[in-house]
């Protein structure tokens, strides 16, 4: 799980803990970690190798979530009620989400979700989408890896391949907080090098 500064911190969590209440009624942090990795991980390559990449739009996104975490939460798939930051990155206010999250997804669209641009553009405008989508931070938990599956499934949409597998987690962790200080030149290095174009 992620460390998060949330509004609320106890929102969603166990009496005196930071444990996220699950479905599999794990109090324990690291135990909740160990079974979250093992499901989510399952799911998310189920995921990849089933979704059909049409009508993408904010919904579209949000069953990914639900996808990858409807075993562990009773939310998967719904938008945060809450405010998180985390590393002294503030992502999107959460009464702000869904206008937003709709605002993206419609420009994606008008972009015809990247299909036909030359390399350069393809990934500045992925560098820029991942970054807007990091920013937006939609949900409670599992962010990281609903992003990283849906731009899995955009990126082979688009007539490419990509292997976030290959990626430098630490060094894409650093690009992400880098655009949110408003440094987009790593996280376009990042794709650079994961994806064949």
């Amino acid at each position: 799980m992620a460390v998060y500064r949330v509004e609320g911190c106890s929102w969603n969590c166990y009496p005196g803990t930071t444990v996220l209440v699950n479905k599999l009624d794990i109090r324990d942090q690291a135990e909740l970690d160990t079974a979250e990795k093992q499901i989510t991980l399952l799911r998310g390559i189920q995921a990849e190798q089933e979704t059909e990449f049409r009508d993408v739009d904010f919904e579209f996104y949000k069953r990914l979530h639900f996808t990858i975490f409807s075993d562990l939460y009773d939310w998967a798939g719904k938008l945060r009620t809450i405010n998180i930051s985390k590393k002294g990155t503030v992502f999107c206010k959460h009464d702000e989400l869904e206008t937003i999250g709709r605002l993206k997804f419609e420009r994606l669209r008008s972009l015809d979700y990247l299909c036909g641009m030359s390399p350069d553009r393809f990934l500045d405008e992925l560098a820029e989408l991942y970054h807007e989508l990091n920013m937006l931070h939609p949900f409670r938990e599992g962010n990281g890896r609903t992003l990283r599956l849906f731009i899995t499934l955009l990126v082979r949409n688009a007539g490419h391949d990509t292997d976030f597998a290959c990626c430098d987690s630490d060094m894409l962790s650093i690009a992400t907080i880098r655009a949110a200080q408003g440094d987009i030149t790593l996280l376009r290095r990042v794709f650079e090098e994961i994806i064949q174009i």
